[in-house]
């Protein structure tokens, strides 16, 4: 693309919605495939790393007995959580600061695959040769698996707190003796429990990492992390090692969605083994290492919504137990340690609300990430469109005129929710009827009226969520501590050409593209000719990361600013070429111009040249660092429909049709926000119909490896139907909210209000995710006995 392919007009927005595409493909630079992922890293001398884990989910360690593993040829060390603690690396701070977790397990494990040993070798085969040889034996306890059980404090899973109790915290917003009042004087009040189940992000490579102290005792270590800075953070409050000592650096990463956020304890593991071995270690995870160390959602929510009548809502009350395994390490803000759940009202107008949740300790794996989310949002999403349709069927009322009801109108804007949030902009309606349209709404219900009428089971499911994301605010967000602010580096060459460099970490985002379309059109440069550097923290600016769909929000604005810094010089410097005062120039066209004279112009290229052989008066070089702290989040909302159909015989789902309509402000690149859409939705499809961590009474995970926690492949994936609606934010630099989330916070409930639709006239009006075929099939021979309509 060049600058004379760009539109004329001088508003970014208007610039930026109208989305032309780059092409990168020849450039090898952006080639997928072709990099440095952590595995393809090798250094002299390097060691391999293998763990070894406890087959029971909770039980006091008698004895760890290694002779036999230290007899395997190549095998150089086996170090336990005693050694770690004499070294001072015994805990891992979680965080969001409430909680510290086990490096090793000390005394007893707590949770299934809990991580027990390490082992050093000079092969990989040899350290998982080894790894099985460590005799450790246990004395199996009781083991408590749910967040119901967890609550009586029968058995008390941390010993180690001070609070002899299970519960970790209770957070609640909103105004809650108003609510219950007005759901008393409520006509008629939906009351649902709904469970979102325990779900993993199962990213393409898991995670891994190469730590080596080089000949000074500096730390260079090589990690799959979405987060570098606070990494180098991390590991300096966990090793005591000074961070001008620690280098960062995430190669090519081969997806993240939140499970490379927290730091490892098999992190931690490989530095003690290169600090005090003296040589690089190496550790990858294997799959059912990677599917047993983390997790993400496992709410279990009871919500109340009261309407009156006519449908018109009236109140909204949420209580939920949160089950946050056997250490606090979901990576919350600290003051909002249940993440951003208070966007459960969702885009509607609920005159008031309370939400509240208790979290509790239970005997499975810590985590509590956010897979594909901005801190629980996708659970919020999820519970608050699932009662909007369960209220239409009580009510006889259309789910899309419900909706219409109660949306929140564009003129509300900003929008302050019951629930602590400022909206920032909206449209939800003419959202709503793009959708609507394209999909052919009022046909579908033909078709499905002429169906239903012969027995056959078709479903319409609605989902029309808004989010919020671009965590950055630091009045509101921090991780341990660290204010999630972003920064920005931009150096402009005297060729025109540049570098940019920021503190986030794509992981597939296409961060590539983005940062340098943002900076080109800022200053009327070519594209193609930034290189865009991310992931070292000996070069990058400090920033919180890629996660929770904060790098347009938080990075683009801070790239979008400190172009603009880069622009003011640039007047200075064309006002000297020019010869007219600075006040006399306008940015029009791509050029400054001395208003009045268009002929009369400089472009940047001619500026950036100028600012290394000519500047006049004015400092040399043309550069800019910038950190931005934005005044809010943004709310990118969406209407997605889901059509199905489901064989009553069998309870087989197939998914018909799909339609998703976004909006998230600004459109930066069209190509890579149908990219993200089409990744998410088929997340979103995964968990609603095939994906779980469930656990049995004694606490065994049964879904350990791909077999058991299933992926869907091009046969199973449907095929999906992107368009968008525009409304900037109006505080954003460039208008732009974000929708690498949006498609896994808005799908599930569409594809579960779907097949809940088509199995209405049976009686059925709920069934917990994943709707497997067993659940469905279920559902319909129960509904059909007559024996129950809750599922």
């Amino acid at each position: 693309m060049t600058i004379a392919d760009r539109s004329a007009n001088d508003n970014p927005s208007e610039k930026f919605a109208m989305g032309k595409s780059m092409k990168r493909r020849e450039d090898p630079r952006f080639l997928t495939g072709q990099g440095n992922y952590i595995d393809d890293i090798n250094l002299p001398g390097q060691l391999y790393m293998a763990l070894v884990h406890s087959p029971y989910p909770h039980a006091n360690i008698l004895s760890i007995d290694s002779s036999a593993a230290m007899q395997i040829p190549g095998v150089i060390a086996v170090v336990t959580a005693k050694e770690l603690a004499a070294h001072g690396v015994g805990r891992l701070p979680t965080f969001h600061g409430f909680d510290t977790q086990m490096v090793l397990a000390d005394g007893k494990v707590l949770y299934q695959f809990q991580e027990v040993a390490a082992v050093y070798a000079e092969s990989r085969e040899a350290a998982y040769d080894a790894a099985e040889l460590v005799e450790v034996d246990y004395e199996p306890l009781p083991a408590v698996v749910t967040p119901q059980q967890a609550k009586t404090d029968q058995t008390i899973i941390r010993a180690d707190r001070e609070q002899q109790t299970n519960h970790i915290f209770n957070w609640s917003v909103g105004q809650q003796e108003e609510t219950e009042q007005a759901l008393a004087a409520s006509d008629h009040v939906v009351k649902q429990h709904i469970v979102y189940q325990r779900v993993h992000a199962a990213p393409l490579e898991p995670c891994g990492c190469v730590a080596n102290f080089d000949a000074m005792g500096r730390l260079k270590f090589y990690v799959t992390s979405q987060a570098t800075h606070v990494y180098r953070t991390a590991l300096f409050l966990v090793t005591g090692i000074p961070e001008d000592k620690i280098q960062v650096i995430a190669p090519d990463i081969g997806g993240g969605f939140g499970n490379k956020v927290p730091v490892y304890p098999g992190y931690i593991c490989a530095i003690a083994g290169a600090l005090v071995i003296g040589r690089p270690v190496k550790w990858i995870e294997t799959r059912t290492e990677n599917l047993t160390s983390s997790f993400a959602r496992d709410y279990h929510m009871d919500i109340e919504l009261g309407a009156t009548r006519e449908g018109k809502l009236t109140a909204m009350k949420v209580m939920t137990d949160a089950d946050h395994g056997a250490f606090d390490a979901a990576a919350d803000p600290s003051k909002y340690p249940a993440g951003m759940f208070g966007i459960i009202t969702g885009s509607y107008d609920v005159p008031t609300a309370f939400a509240s949740v208790d979290a509790y300790f239970t005997n499975k794996m810590p985590g509590g990430i956010a897979y594909r989310c901005s801190f629980r949002v996708t659970e919020a999403a999820y519970c608050i469109e699932r009662a909007m349709d369960i209220l239409a069927d009580d009510l006889k009322i259309d789910p899309v005129e419900l909706r219409r009801r109660n949306f929140i109108q564009p003129e509300q804007f900003p929008y302050q929710s019951p629930l602590s949030f400022t909206y920032d902009s909206g449209d939800y309606e003419r959202t709503m009827d793009v959708a609507l349209e394209r999909v052919g709404y009022q046909d579908l219900l033909k078709e499905q009226a002429e169906k239903r009428a012969r027995g056959e089971l078709m479903g319409i499911g609605i989902s029309t969520f808004t989010e919020v994301t671009g965590a950055g605010p630091s009045k509101n967000f921090d991780i341990l501590g660290i204010k999630m602010f972003d920064g920005a580096e931009i150096r402009i060459h005297p060729s025109g050409a540049g570098i940019i460099r920021t503190g986030t970490k794509s992981q597939g985002q296409g961060h590539e593209t983005t940062w340098a379309q943002i900076v080109a059109e800022e200053l009327g440069l070519d594209p193609n000719n930034f290189l865009v550097e991310e992931g070292d923290t000996d070069t990058a600016p400090y920033g919180l990361g890629t996660y929770a769909s904060r790098s347009t929000p938080v990075a683009g604005g801070a790239l979008a600013l400190a172009a603009r810094k880069i622009r003011e010089k640039g007047r200075k410097i064309a006002a000297h070429l020019l010869e007219v005062d600075e006040l006399d120039l306008e940015w029009k066209d791509y050029q400054f111009q001395v208003m009045g004279a268009p002929d009369r112009s400089v472009t940047m290229k001619e500026v950036a040249f100028a600012a290394y052989t000519n500047p006049g008066d004015n400092e040399p070089g043309l550069e800019a660092t910038l950190y931005y702290d934005p005044p809010n989040m943004v709310f990118p909302h969406g209407t997605y429909i889901a059509v199905v159909d489901v064989d009553r015989e069998t309870g087989e789902t197939k998914v018909r049709r799909f339609m998703a309509i976004d909006d998230c402000g600004t459109i930066i690149n069209p190509m890579i926000v149908e990219g993200q859409v089409h990744g998410g939705l088929t997340e979103g499809f995964a968990i609603a119909f095939m994906q779980e961590i469930p656990y049995d009474e004694d606490g065994n995970n049964l879904a350990t490896n791909l077999t058991e926690y299933l992926i869907p492949t091009s046969l199973e994936t449907p095929s999906w139907e992107t368009g968008h609606t525009v409304t900037p934010s109006p505080h954003h630099p460039i208008g732009a909210k974000s929708v690498g989330e949006s498609p896994n916070v808005g799908s599930p409930a569409a594809f579960v209000n779907a097949v809940i639709d088509a199995l209405s006239p049976l009686g059925v009006r709920h069934i917990d995710m994943p709707l497997t075929r067993e659940k469905v099939w279920s559902a319909i021979r129960t509904a059909e006995a007559g024996s129950a309509a809750q599922v």
